[in-house]
């Protein structure tokens, strides 16, 4: 049910646009993350790694002077290695809806902040599993993943000649990415929960 009104939300929002005549650019969108993986108890390491994102995208140009909104749909592989495991790629379709604040400094160039809700859906792996072997028998930490998650963007960045951005944002998981259960010795156990947060470099080309 959750997972269905959110996407009733972000298709309501793209949909209100359209009706609205609202002047609109499409374009092309994509850049490198760097992901961090978090647990809600300290109990595993996680490198940064990086990975990339591409898609199309629109932007509206609002009936409020210097505020805009875009959406995209993005193709998103994010790379993990916790605890020293092998790196994992972590494959989502992402779909951010940011509203933009820009400011023009001339004819040629301006800055922008955004913000906006983030909704991704998991089109990869939906269980990672690391196996060992015990005296008594098999175990392994096993992770499983959640088919969507939402999460939060605040970004920053410039627009040049009215057709190029480029931007930082970083994306702030609100909701888990996958319960975990830890094999912690051979009788324990442990179930957590894993969020993982992206900084995000991004370019994008607006026809």
């Amino acid at each position: 049910m959750k997972k269905t009104f959110k996407i009733i939300v972000l298709m309501l929002l793209v949909t209100t646009a359209a009706h609205a005549q609202l002047p609109i650019k499409f374009g092309l969108k994509g850049g490198l993350n760097i992901t961090k993986v978090k647990f809600d108890k300290n109990i595993a390491v996680s490198d940064n790694r990086a990975g990339f994102f591409i898609g199309p995208m629109a932007e509206f140009s609002l009936p409020i002077n210097g505020i805009s909104a875009d959406v995209a749909i993005l193709y998103d592989q994010k790379n993990i290695k916790v605890n020293n495991n092998t790196r994992e790629k972590l494959k989502f379709i992402d779909i951010p809806i940011n509203l933009k604040y820009n400011l023009g400094l001339g004819d040629f160039v301006g800055v922008y902040l955004s913000t906006g809700p983030q909704l991704s859906f998991n089109i990869g792996n939906k269980r990672l599993f690391y196996g060992d072997t015990w005296t008594m028998g098999f175990a392994g930490d096993n992770y499983k993943m959640k088919s969507s998650n939402f999460s939060w963007n605040v970004g920053a960045g410039v627009k040049l000649i009215n057709h190029i951005l480029v931007g930082y944002n970083y994306n702030i998981a609100i909701g888990k990415t996958a319960d975990v259960d830890f094999q912690y010795t051979e009788d324990t156990v442990w179930k957590v929960k894993m969020k993982n947060s992206s900084h995000q470099i991004s370019v994008a080309y607006l026809f």
